[in-house]
């Protein structure tokens, strides 16, 4: 599918997946409106704030980038975090608030406001991790945001069969970008640990996995894509050098 001439959202946007992802389609001749709470790293044509955690931010955001499109052809549900690296007993409800109202609650909060602007042959994409897909230790409050937006993402499915719009789900693994360090709150040494005697993906990586799917042939529905570094078989079993 050419995807030249079209519009696409993308959340997140202003740095890792987003930011790649933003600058494929771009590339490809998509107009595109990002959108992150650091605005000012954005590199998208049309750069708007957005805080996928707050309602009224994010129907701003809508209603600014749909005016600024015309209507939307692609959603990439990009933004997305993890808070700490610890056993349960060790977390807050602060870190648990901030990752299921930006993980969970702030995709399905975009997923309603752009539905009713997505045109014939639109495309939604769920980015979710390896981590909705098999449990790891020390990451409760994660990987419980990750199988609620698979979950989510299979509902819809459902719910959008018999509608010409597509949905994927994209569940990377590893993957070499800030997530580590907003982990760690701030701590580069132990971001840095997290990547040491492994070839990560990197987010070109994903978002050439998103391009695949998005440029299939209308017929064909990518439902998923599983993606981890060579030396990752699971969120817990990684070969390191």
């Amino acid at each position: 599918m050419d995807l030249k001439g079209r519009t696409a959202v993308v959340t997140g946007a202003s740095s890792g997946f987003g930011r790649s992802t933003a600058r494929l389609l771009a590339e490809a001749g998509v107009r595109v409106a990002g959108g992150a709470r650091r605005v000012e790293r954005l590199e998208t044509e049309i750069a708007l704030e957005l805080d996928v955690r707050d309602a009224e931010s994010s129907a701003r955001f809508v209603d600014a980038a749909v005016n600024a499109l015309g209507g939307i052809d692609i959603l990439v549900n990009n933004a997305g975090l993890a808070l700490g690296r610890a056993p349960f007993d060790d977390s807050s409800e602060e870190d648990e608030r901030t990752v299921f109202e930006t993980n969970v609650n702030g995709l399905v909060r975009m997923t309603r406001l752009c539905l009713p602007h997505i045109r014939d042959e639109g495309h939604i994409v769920n980015l979710g991790s390896i981590a909705g897909r098999q449990a790891y230790e020390n990451a409760a409050t994660y990987v419980a945001s990750k199988f609620a937006v698979r979950g989510f993402t299979y509902a819809l499915r459902e719910d959008l069969l018999g509608r010409p719009i597509r949905l994927t789900t994209v569940d990377p693994g590893l993957a070499e970008t800030e997530f580590s360090v907003v982990r760690f709150y701030g701590d580069k040494d132990k971001a840095d640990a997290v990547y040491e005697g492994v070839e990560p993906l990197t987010p070109d990586d994903i978002a050439e996995c998103i391009m695949f799917a998005l440029t299939r042939p209308f017929h064909v529905n990518v439902d998923e894509i599983v993606v981890k570094a060579q030396a990752q078989s699971s969120g817990g079993r990684i070969v390191r050098t």
